[in-house]
């Protein structure tokens, strides 16, 4: 049985005339940016997080960069962000002119780990990025009493974890702005990039807004250097399209993660661990071994296709080495770079295709 790592196929053959039924309508209507589609998802999504706001942006990584600047963070001002993640997440921070200042995740959750924010805290840094990493909410309590306790703005990054649940709420809603993702092979994905900024603060949402598109309030106004970045029509059809259909596709992956957990049962390899106060929504199945690279080439000798994330840590990325952190500064991030290994985990999956894994993993040898 050859298993791929990820395919889109099953819910786009489900939702096939849905999807072109989005792309009839704004062809028809001929009107491609700032319409009624991209109103009607921004408003449908906003709902969805249980937050006031949504503007939609072109990809999540201007996602990230737009909630920054409307927070007024530039030159001259840190951000703490995971030492583990992509490097989405530190680029945003560089591309505001502030510094990203690497903070140790917890190894069970792979998450950034609040008892190690304090002590990276200076009287420079401004925010904190806790990621919600391969679809694990992050332990966002105490982050958020530790920035209130310093006065620290908290911008969540969402990209992989559309509809997860802290507490019985989704994420999205309790930092000061959440940035998304929909790059295709996300839980929401598009059918291209695009992104989006939920906040419940209507003047910072404004300002997202205003940033994206030329920095204008209105035609010809310009109160910021703000850039090009605006959720197409086209998008955001798509993606209202796939959306009411987003709990279904996340309680899917739940069915194929509760089998990993339950299946594999092999002394080198260590599963994720989920809080009891966390609904993940299994973006990735992320598991970690000593032989992670043994591991994934006796898998692919199975037919059964497998991915590494992040294989290399940032702070050892060439584009970081102006940070001057050495090997071994950032002994966690540096342990999961070398032993990660993520299955296949896609909607659709089928129990014999999770058991063929299951098996596989569990005849490693």
């Amino acid at each position: 049985m050859n298993i791929p790592f990820v395919t889109f196929r099953p819910l786009e053959r489900e939702l096939d005339s849905e999807l072109r039924a989005a792309f009839e309508r704004v062809y028809t209507r001929s009107w491609y940016i700032e319409g009624e589609e991209d109103t009607a998802f921004e408003q449908a999504f906003a709902a969805y997080c249980g937050a006031k706001h949504c503007v939609g942006v072109g990809n999540g990584l201007d996602a990230l960069v737009l909630a920054l600047k409307a927070m007024d963070i530039g030159p001259g001002d840190e951000v703490l962000v995971p030492s583990n993640t992509f490097i989405a997440t530190a680029l945003a921070v560089t591309y505001t002119g502030a510094k990203p200042v690497f903070v140790e995740p917890d190894l069970a959750t792979f998450n950034l780990d609040p008892a190690r924010i304090e002590q990276a805290i200076t009287p420079r840094t401004r925010a904190v990025i806790p990621v919600h990493l391969y679809g694990q909410p992050a332990d966002m309590d105490p982050i958020l009493a530790i920035a209130a306790r310093h006065g620290l703005r908290v911008l969540e990054d969402c990209a992989q974890a559309h509809g997860a649940r802290y507490k019985g709420r989704r994420i999205g809603s309790f930092g000061d702005a959440a940035a998304f993702s929909f790059y295709p092979g996300k839980n929401l994905g598009a059918l291209g990039d695009a992104g989006a900024v939920v906040t419940n603060d209507e003047i910072l949402a404004q300002k997202v807004r205003a940033l994206g598109n030329y920095g204008s309030d209105y035609k010809y106004h310009h109160i910021y250097q703000g850039q090009n970045s605006r959720l197409d029509e086209l998008q955001a059809a798509f993606l209202a399209a796939k959306l009411p259909h987003l709990d279904k596709v996340n309680e899917d992956r739940r069915r194929t993660a509760a089998r990993y957990l339950a299946g594999i049962r092999h002394p080198e390899v260590i599963l994720p661990q989920v809080p009891e106060w966390a609904e993940p929504v299994w973006h990735i199945f992320a598991v970690r071994s000593p032989r992670r690279d043994a591991l994934a080439q006796h898998l692919e000798a199975n037919g059964i296709q497998t991915n590494r994330h992040y294989p290399i840590p940032m702070h050892l990325q060439g584009c970081y080495a102006g940070l001057g952190i050495p090997q071994g500064a950032l002994p966690i991030a540096e342990k999961i770079s070398a032993t990660e290994l993520s299955l296949p985990m896609y909607y659709g999956m089928t129990e014999a295709e999770a058991d063929c894994v299951i098996q596989a993993v569990n005849a490693f040898e």
